[in-house]
């Protein structure tokens, strides 16, 4: 009985704690499901203290962290989570945050480790097509210069519209106002900064009937500045959506205008597209007063929140909202649309390649692509409500930033004078000297990742422009010739002219082998890198041209290390190199490889070698075994 008794006690205890569990999870849920983000995660935490937290917890943990922008507890969470689980969208979501977080390299990794799991999956598709699309953005030539500014507070504060020499933001500062469950910081309301003449002057909220308890969000005016198009919380009108099983009030945001009255704003009025269940938020109006673009998740929309336009009629009526399509928006978020003063339109968004978070995007005027306006005004971290005045090339863009004052800071930006080397490259046979049509030449930045790919033209030219100073590596290679390659270091010409030499491959079969430039390795590594695959390329004409030639790779090292490690490790570069071989199109029956290790020295310096001497024992060697190819 006395056991019974104990085994009784402990089942008892064990759904007490199970119960305790459950009720901390579910009070968390609750918290969480009302947008509590702090309350939620200080009982999940309680869940963890007990050491009863699953996958479920330590997700919820990492996503309520995210929306609070504490990044970097919210990537210890998707750790935990992914220690019990493979989830695809846990490990997509853990990429991300590895992205936001700056560490690209891991990034990458998680990216791969997602598309292998759900490779129809848009985002993996996206990721595959480009996956060095990380590198491209941070090497691309900077467009801007970025400032803080003193105006910014310890809350958040984001936006920036200037008219007639004021500054307008939106900014949480006002301590003074209830605070949002969401992140405990205040209602936001819309301030004011005079910013003429180098004069900053301490920001005040506007004067007049827009700012209420609730929030006010971003700004945009008519062309004379006598009308206002403003965000507001549907709070304001009595708007607003209950949960089930719950008192919580959910709300949507709105687009108002207001009429100047003096100093005054007076005279609010909603807009005719305004949604009871779906926000309309982030206006901009055209130079010309004639449209005004927007976001929202109305009915319709492609993803998450779209970029929408509408005309605005001379009597101030609007036509019907226009979603601007697919190519613009994507099945995540696009917001904060600008649209300049020379009618280019700006956005960001979360579901075209950026850095991390919301990306500031544009639509080129040139050829119509989407690109990422890159840094300084790209970072890791969440880049939005961007707009520059063509005339002065100044303008704001909004971030949470680690280098902030608070969640959200508003941030100067000046449009440099851009500086751009023409690149005319050439290819030329070194034998003849005539140009070569039809060669491709490949441009590569420092990093190895691939800017460029083209073939050369009727003149055996191709051009590219580039950035000033940026150094390029340029390859050339066309069937029947050795490849090439030259280091071009940059320049500030107006234009570079760069030629490269090709050599007829058969130069490079030499008695009994086929002789190439240095294979080179990464330390203690086997895979094969962007420079070995160039000269390798050489290795695959060669014997696609002489079908019958048969070729058995030698792998050789340096005295440096035992004998057994250095055996192994040649061994594996050789069948690396002929696996690479191999996936060109040879046939594995005419290539094999062998790792002779230190035993073949090409110069026998014994312990006294100097590192040019080791340097050249270190190699690889292409061994001819047939002499009727």
């Amino acid at each position: 009985m006395k056991y019974l008794k104990i085994i009784t006690l402990a089942f008892l205890m064990s759904n007490l704690v199970l119960i305790a569990q459950n009720k901390n999870t579910k009070l968390a849920d609750k918290y969480f499901n009302n947008f509590e983000f702090i309350d939620a995660i200080k009982n999940y935490q309680k869940v963890v203290k007990d050491g009863k937290a699953n996958t479920y917890v330590y997700t919820q943990l990492a996503k309520a962290n995210y929306k609070i922008f504490n990044t970097i507890e919210a990537e210890k969470w998707y750790a935990k989570a992914l220690e019990k689980s493979k989830n695809a969208e846990i490990i997509y979501n853990y990429a991300e945050i590895l992205k936001i977080n700056g560490k690209y390299d891991l990034y990458a990794i998680w990216m791969q480790k997602f598309a292998t799991l759900s490779p129809k999956d848009y985002r993996a598709i996206a990721f595959k097509s480009n996956p060095d699309y990380i590198f491209k953005i941070l090497n691309q030539y900077k467009q801007y210069e970025l400032s803080s500014l003193d105006f910014n507070s310890s809350e958040s504060d984001f936006g920036g519209t200037i008219k007639d020499g004021i500054l307008y933001f939106s900014s949480g500062r006002n301590m003074k106002r209830k605070k949002y469950s969401w992140n405990e910081e205040p209602f936001l309301d819309i301030y004011k900064v005079q910013m003429t003449d180098s004069i900053i002057t301490e920001a005040i909220e506007i004067e007049g009937e827009i700012n209420t308890k609730y929030h006010e969000g971003l700004v945009s005016f008519s062309p004379d500045g006598n009308t206002m198009y403003f965000s507001r919380e549907s709070f304001y009108n009595g708007v607003y959506e209950k949960k089930e099983g719950s008192n919580t009030k959910i709300s949507v945001i709105q687009l108002f205008t207001a009429k100047k009255n003096g100093e005054k704003w007076s005279n609010i009025k909603g807009l005719p597209f305004n949604g009871n269940n779906y926000s309309v938020k982030n206006p901009s109006v055209s130079a010309d007063g004639k449209t005004l673009y927007f976001s929202s998740n109305m009915p319709g929309t492609v993803g998450d929140f779209d970029i929408f336009k509408v005309s605005i009629k001379e009597n101030g009526a609007f036509g019907k909202p226009v979603n601007l399509g697919k190519k613009i928006n994507t099945k995540e978020q696009e917001m904060f649309p600008f649209i300049s003063d020379d009618n280019t339109l700006y956005f960001s968004s979360t579901g075209h390649l950026g850095l991390g978070g919301l990306d500031i995007f544009y639509i080129d005027k040139e050829d119509q692509s989407i690109k990422n306006i890159g840094t300084p005004v790209n970072s890791n971290s969440d880049d939005f409500a961007f707009s520059i005045n063509n005339k002065t090339k100044e303008g704001f863009v909004s971030s949470n930033r680690s280098d902030g004052k608070g969640n959200d800071d508003i941030y100067a930006i000046k449009q440099l004078k851009p500086c751009n080397v023409d690149l005319s490259i050439s290819v030329i046979d070194s034998k003849t000297f005539t140009k070569i049509i039809g060669a491709t030449v490949i441009l590569n930045d420092k990093f190895g990742k691939t800017l460029s790919t083209q073939i050369t033209d009727k003149n055996g030219k191709i051009n590219y422009t580039i950035a000033c100073n940026k150094p390029v590596d340029v390859y050339g290679k066309i069937k029947g010739y050795e490849n090439n390659s030259i280091a071009f270091l940059g320049s500030q010409k107006n234009k570079e002219y760069i030629q490269v030499f090709l050599t007829p491959i058969q130069e490079i079969i030499q008695a009994n082998k086929v002789v190439l430039n240095p294979i080179l390795f990464d330390f203690n590594k086997a895979n094969i890198t962007t420079h070995s695959a160039l000269e390798l390329d050489k290795l695959v004409e060669v014997m696609t041209n002489y079908p019958k030639m048969v070729i058995v790779v030698e792998g050789h090292t340096d005295n440096s290390g035992s004998i057994e490690y250095n055996k192994k490790l040649s061994d594996r570069r050789a069948k690396s190199i002929v696996q690479y071989v191999i996936s060109k199109g040879i046939d594995s029956n005419r290539i094999s490889g062998i790792g002779k290790g230190e035993s073949d020295p090409k110069i026998d310096c014994g312990s006294k070698c100097t590192e040019v001497e080791k340097q050249t024992n270190r190699r690889s060697e292409f061994i001819i075994l047939n002499g009727s190819f």
